[in-house]
């Protein structure tokens, strides 16, 4: 399967490297965590590969801390959690990467999980994730894909190929798991943006989740999502 998506690419690609409200690459933590995963020195490809693996591993993917708040979209807002949806892991990667020198912009897409847990499907009605985030990184002339979501230890207890990231292609989920079961479909491809755009994010949410407004109850009452996609003993 051919997961390519249309991307409108920049001819400036210094148009994003500004700190942004949400891609907070002036803030404090991302600055220290970006240089403490990555010397200014090193090549873009270096810089972009060393944070990809360090935002994808370092925080956990997590569906049910669901902050929607401006601060808890923020980049800078994993760090400070440990933890995060796939919306502001993105985030957090370009903000580091813009901290270090490297353009970095954010994209999204529609995708169907088919390997979504009951607790997290019934909690959105769908296994429709729309508005899922991923992160464009400038390396070599070119716009590259890097989703860092889902963490290395996420993926084994889900029996999923976690993704890599070599600065050189783009790093879009696999359509299969490793036992040859759907995973993950492309279905819509939203653009790029210089950073998150919550209104839009949050209107298209509720306009697709009937039950979005209750999603809070569901996040916040203890749900642990790496034990519900767990394999059984």
């Amino acid at each position: 399967m051919d997961v390519t998506m249309k991307t409108t690419n920049s001819n400036d690609p210094s148009a994003y490297l500004a700190p942004g409200r949400y891609v907070d690459s002036d803030h404090p933590a991302v600055i220290a965590f970006a240089r403490r995963v990555a010397d200014p020195a090193m090549t873009p490809r270096e810089i972009a590969v060393k944070l990809y693996y360090a935002v994808r591993d370092e925080f956990l993917y997590d569906p049910y801390y669901f902050d929607t708040r401006v601060e808890g979209l923020k980049g800078s807002h994993v760090i400070e959690a440990g933890r995060g949806f796939c919306v502001p892991k993105a985030a957090l990667l370009a903000a580091a990467a813009r901290a270090l020198g490297v353009p970095a912009r954010l994209g999204y897409a529609d995708v169907r999980n088919h390997l979504t847990s009951k607790r997290l499907y019934d909690m959105m009605g769908t296994d429709l994730f729309v508005f899922h985030g991923y992160t464009e990184l400038w390396v070599d002339g070119q716009w590259l894909k890097a989703t860092p979501a889902f963490n290395r230890s996420l993926c084994e207890k889900a029996g999923i190929r976690p993704l890599e990231f070599d600065g050189s292609a783009d790093s879009v989920f696999h359509e299969f798991d490793v036992s040859g079961r759907r995973h993950m479909e492309y279905v819509h491809d939203r653009g790029v943006y210089a950073d998150l755009p919550r209104e839009e994010l949050l209107a298209t949410w509720r306009e697709h989740y009937k039950s979005f407004a209750d999603w809070g109850q569901v996040a916040g009452s203890g749900a642990d999502f790496a034990q519900e996609v767990g394999k059984p003993s």
